[in-house]
């Protein structure tokens, strides 16, 4: 039996939705729920569609954390991964080391903007993923009303937001 080689994926965005990850990476399985200790989450990384995406942006404050969902993924699919996610062209990969919900430490990738402007706005529906996500995974709920309380644009082409949509 061939065993295939794996890696530890930190999504934090909107990846963190199963059903959107799956959907690039079919193959990717929930490990575990864990946080990424002296960052917080933002939304201002800019997106190929002129809207805000997410980043973990390192700060000074130790208190500040941004929770997420660690997966599974088979080396092999990482290079899809990677053009989905845009790697070279507003994000860079970067190994982090996390703390898991039961204490322990977890080494995994994750992607960093390189390219932001706060002034940007989500659409309507990144928004959701990130949400969904965050819900299925059942991160803390004040974390998630601070998802929530992200102030959006709605997405002027409607054909890409159901279809965005679609997945749920």
């Amino acid at each position: 039996m061939t065993r295939i080689a794996t890696m530890y994926y930190f999504a934090y965005g909107s990846n963190m939705s199963s059903p959107r990850l799956t959907a690039r990476v079919p193959d990717a399985r929930v490990h575990c729920t864990a946080q990424l200790l002296g960052y917080r989450l933002c939304f201002h990384k800019i997106g190929r569609d002129g809207s805000a995406k997410c980043d973990a942006q390192l700060t000074a404050c130790s208190g500040d954390v941004v929770h997420g969902v660690v997966y599974r993924i088979p080396s092999g699919q990482r290079p899809r991964l990677d053009a989905c996610e845009g790697l070279g062209q507003g994000y860079r990969a970067a190994d982090v080391r996390l703390k898991r919900d039961d204490g322990d430490d977890l080494e995994a990738f994750c992607y960093l903007a390189t390219r932001t402007d706060p002034g940007l706005r989500p659409f309507d529906w990144y928004r959701e993923h990130v949400l969904y996500g965050a819900r299925e995974h059942g991160l803390p709920l004040t974390y998630r009303a601070a998802i929530a309380a992200v102030a959006v644009w709605p997405d002027p082409d409607w054909v890409r937001r159901e279809r965005e949509l679609a997945l749920y």
